[in-house]
């Protein structure tokens, strides 16, 4: 008989973009790509196009947290991802849910700004962030920027201490936005009881691809979420995602005047048979 059990079911909280190459679009693709089933809570509006985000409109927090627990009190979620949050009041709606929920892992992508560098997050949300959300965290996703604009410090080793010592348990900062000829992403754990330092517990080198995308940073942090809520080990988690991703962006296409999409669903994937 077929197995009638339930693929792992992963929520998200992030705002739309309706070009489907980031943001909520982003994380439904990659979860279901990845075999889990997606459940999602939407906290903001946008309007944009693959060059950029023109406007953000926020989600009340309280009907943000009406979404989640209509869901949480029906589905047994085995990992949450959260996305764009739009305002520090989600910030802390969405900290409420996770506290009622301690037992299920959450990564954090703390998207701050578009591709662009259209702004996504307030300085009050930075600090809702940091204050009510990090804690809460199994782990955040920065790239290189956004580590730095959280942590307030230019070393990125130093960075991710700041982040640790706000109680997420690892820390992944990834290399997208340095000049670099390759693409480096390090993750960071507690260095022990005692120590305050952040330990490098792997670091991965990526080839730097040609083009210009729009939705890495949602697909990663989705792809995470996806093995977390297989109860992979977290250092396996983060590698099997980046593979995941990098192949994503690899067979990536530009189907606009901006930046290419990933194509979540490579494998296989004939475009010309659509």
């Amino acid at each position: 008989m077929p197995d009638s059990s339930p693929p792992p079911l992963v929520l998200t909280f992030a705002a739309s973009d309706p070009t489907g190459g980031a943001g909520m679009q982003a994380d439904l693709l990659t979860i279901a790509a990845l075999g889990c089933h997606p459940l999602s809570v939407l906290t903001g509006f946008t309007v944009q196009d693959t060059r950029g985000v023109a406007s953000l409109q926020p989600v009340d927090g309280a009907f943000v947290a009406a979404q989640a627990r209509a869901l949480l009190a029906d589905l047994p979620v085995r990992a949450f991802k959260l996305g764009v949050l739009a305002t520090a009041e989600n910030a802390k709606a969405v900290a409420g849910i996770l506290a009622e929920h301690p037992g299920v892992p959450v990564v954090l992508d703390p998207v701050l700004a578009s591709g662009r560098g259209d702004a996504l997050a307030s300085d009050e949300t930075i600090v809702a962030l940091r204050e009510h959300l990090l804690a809460r965290c199994t782990i955040v996703t920065p790239n290189s920027v956004e580590a730095r604009r959280l942590a307030q410090r230019d070393d990125l080793g130093g960075c991710a201490r700041e982040l640790l010592a706000d109680g997420c348990r690892y820390v992944l900062i990834t290399g997208t936005h340095e000049q670099s000829d390759a693409v480096v992403n390090v993750l960071y754990g507690p260095a022990g009881p005692g120590d305050a330092s952040a330990r490098v517990l792997r670091k991965d080198s990526w080839p730097r691809l040609p083009a210009t995308y729009h939705g890495s940073g949602c697909t990663l942090a989705s792809a995470i979420a996806c093995a977390l809520a297989r109860e992979e080990p977290i250092e396996e988690a983060v590698r099997q995602a980046q593979q995941f991703t990098w192949n994503a962006l690899r067979a990536g296409f530009r189907p606009g005047s901006g930046q290419h999409l990933p194509d979540r669903f490579f494998a296989g994937r004939d475009r010309h048979s659509c």
